[in-house]
């Protein structure tokens, strides 16, 4: 990735489920985090996958940050499955207060 080229960071939110998806522009291919919603105040962060193109660039971290800035300002908590997401949470214990698990 040049170092010019930041991640565009989209959200696709649906009534049952939704993802976080980052793309670069002039690069093939996205990296995303999927979620379950489970409630209207409790999502469940399900999957993270980031392609080898984005790999060791903090793709999958800056998907996890989104989720927890948006979960923060809705006033929804994560219950995490996602072993990438749960190890982010571990990294940043200020994340605390969106997590159920």
């Amino acid at each position: 990735m040049m170092a010019n080229s930041e991640p565009k960071i989209t959200r696709e939110d649906h009534p049952t489920r939704g993802r976080y998806v980052a793309t670069v522009d002039g690069i093939e291919g996205e990296a995303e985090l999927t979620y379950s919603r489970a409630s209207p105040t409790l999502i469940i962060a399900d999957h993270t996958e980031v392609p080898d193109v984005f790999r060791g660039q903090g793709m999958g971290r800056r998907l996890a940050a989104r989720m927890v800035e948006d979960a923060r300002a809705e006033g929804v908590k994560i219950f995490v499955l996602c072993p990438f997401v749960n190890a982010e949470r571990r990294k940043h214990p200020d994340w605390a207060d969106v997590f159920q698990n």
